[in-house]
């Protein structure tokens, strides 16, 4: 009877698939079924979570257009104030070096010329070397214009002393041994400034300025010379007629006059001869008359002096209208 009371209709329990063990474990596990899963769960990120904010619009820190052109322009200003304070500290010391060569002359080094002591007040006025700056296919000759200008000063010192034997034969010619004085007083340093540097600039720097210069004060000399040696009377030269006119009366005298004579004689000819060679040389180094004339106006218009005084005269004239104006 027991297997009537049975349920006809229940399954059996070792043929249930669910009763299995594996089954079941999985079933009581704690994994959360796949539609109950939040991907973002608010627990998730603990105490890092932070509150929502709304967006808040900044303001852009960009200059508009007209401050920054006005920013660029004070730059631009301060540039070029710095510029200008560059360019006049640069300008005070190209004024600061000018200042010295010509102090020390226009080489840069220290006068040497005339060579006197150190402990004479008079210090050297020029700088002179042949070997350092007188090329030296030009030595030569600029060394025998040097030593020509030495023979005048000897012979023009030698001339006073023959004008003041001359003036003890006679005191008529009183007049002769004081123009002899003022011939040498003048023509010693006015030869060496106006024939003897400029033929010397002239050699160093190829200068046709210089040159013409001194071809036109040269040819002066020449005559200067020649009359000289003539010994005109009452000319305070010790020349041949001078001389003749006197060695009657006094041998003595008239020898000393001769002998000036001859060495007045001696510089005329040296003087036409180094003046020919001097001029085959300034042949030669492509100097011309138009290069003078350039050389001649950028000296002047670069010469402080002469702006100096063109400004001055510019400002005087422009005041002057101004006031005939008003």
């Amino acid at each position: 009877m027991s297997a009537f009371d049975d349920n006809p209709f229940a399954e059996p329990a070792g043929v249930n698939p669910f009763n299995d063990p594996a089954v079941t474990q999985a079933r009581s596990s704690n994994v959360e079924p796949i539609e109950q899963h939040n991907p973002f769960p608010a627990t998730s990120l603990g105490s890092q979570t932070t509150p929502y904010q709304p967006a808040v619009l900044q303001p852009s820190s960009e200059p508009t257009p007209q401050v920054t052109a006005t920013a660029a322009a004070t730059a631009a200003q301060a540039n070029l104030l710095r510029q200008q304070e560059e360019l006049e500290r640069k300008a005070a010391e190209l004024d600061r070096r000018e200042q010295e060569l010509q102090s020390q002359g226009s080489s840069g080094k220290a006068n040497n010329w005339p060579p006197l002591p150190k402990s004479f007040p008079i210090k050297p006025c020029f700088y002179q070397d042949f070997s350092e700056e007188i090329p030296s296919e030009y030595q030569r000759v600029c060394k025998m214009m040097y030593y020509l200008w030495m023979f005048n000063c000897v012979t023009l010192f030698l001339n006073m002393l023959a004008c003041l034997a001359f003036f003890t034969t006679s005191s008529s010619y009183g007049v002769d041994f004081g123009l002899s004085i003022l011939w040498l007083v003048l023509f010693a340093p006015c030869s060496f400034l106006c024939w003897y540097r400029p033929i010397y600039k002239a050699f160093k720097t190829d200068s046709s300025f210089s040159f013409f210069f001194f071809f036109f004060v040269f040819f002066c000399q020449v005559v200067i010379f020649i009359i000289q040696s003539v010994g005109i009377p009452k000319w305070g030269n010790s020349g041949w007629i001078a001389a003749f006119s006197v060695i009657n009366s006094s041998k003595a005298v008239g020898a000393i006059m001769i002998i000036v004579a001859i060495l007045f004689t001696i510089c005329a000819v040296m003087s036409i001869i180094l003046l020919k060679m001097v001029h085959g040389m300034y042949r030669r180094t492509g100097a011309s008359f138009h290069k003078a004339q350039q050389e001649f106006s950028q000296g002047i218009f670069t010469n402080k002096t002469f702006q100096n005084a063109a400004a001055g005269a510019a400002s005087s004239a422009a005041q002057g209208a101004f006031q005939a104006n008003n």
